[in-house]
């Protein structure tokens, strides 16, 4: 089973959604761990944690990318 079982039997059109939410999250955590760091927030627990749900979300991101392009064989 992968790590991401749940994605695998998900059709093309509901992981492309999923693709665009997924996008829009990992952008919104970035904009929130910039706006900590500027802002000199001294609460390193946080940002660790919000950069390893960005990284958690851009491994989903690259496996239904990967999954939505097709195998071309040159």
């Amino acid at each position: 089973m992968t790590a991401f079982g749940d994605l695998s039997m998900k059709s093309d059109d509901v992981l492309r959604v999923e693709l665009i939410e997924f996008k829009r999250q990992h952008h919104d955590l970035d904009v929130a761990i910039q706006a900590l760091e500027e802002r000199g927030a001294r609460d390193a627990l946080t940002i660790k944690r919000l950069k390893q749900q960005k990284l958690r979300l851009k491994d989903r991101i690259t496996w239904i990318e990967d999954r939505l392009t097709p195998d071309i064989i040159a």
